[in-house]
């Protein structure tokens, strides 16, 4: 198996640049499935700065220590409107991931 895109999305807090311009958050991660390790990220956020801090946030997190570990590691890095919808994106990505990962192990 190569590795595989995983998507997750949530709702952009009201008032902000991002609600105005996309709606919604999206969360892309590339993963590789035999060591559970995301290999590259991007995001829709509008600002450069704020795709390429998150990307060096989430790269090289191994998933298999779970979504709660990343979450509170943005938690403390991240001070914004638009957290609670990044980590809600997050989460989906990851039940996204091992949903979709069980289902290939199983065929």
């Amino acid at each position: 198996m190569t590795n595989v895109l995983v998507t997750g999305y949530a709702k952009a807090p009201q008032g902000t640049a991002m609600a105005e311009t996309y709606k919604y958050i999206g969360i892309v991660l590339e993963i590789d499935p035999h060591s559970d390790v995301i290999q590259d990220a991007e995001f829709t956020f509008i600002a450069d700065l704020t795709k390429s801090f998150f990307r060096k946030l989430v790269v090289g997190y191994d998933m298999s220590q779970g979504v709660e570990h990343l979450i509170k590691h943005i938690s403390q890095s991240y001070f914004a409107p638009s957290l609670n919808s990044i980590n809600v994106a997050m989460k989906a990505a990851f039940r996204r991931y091992y949903e979709n990962k069980n289902k290939l192990s199983s065929e």
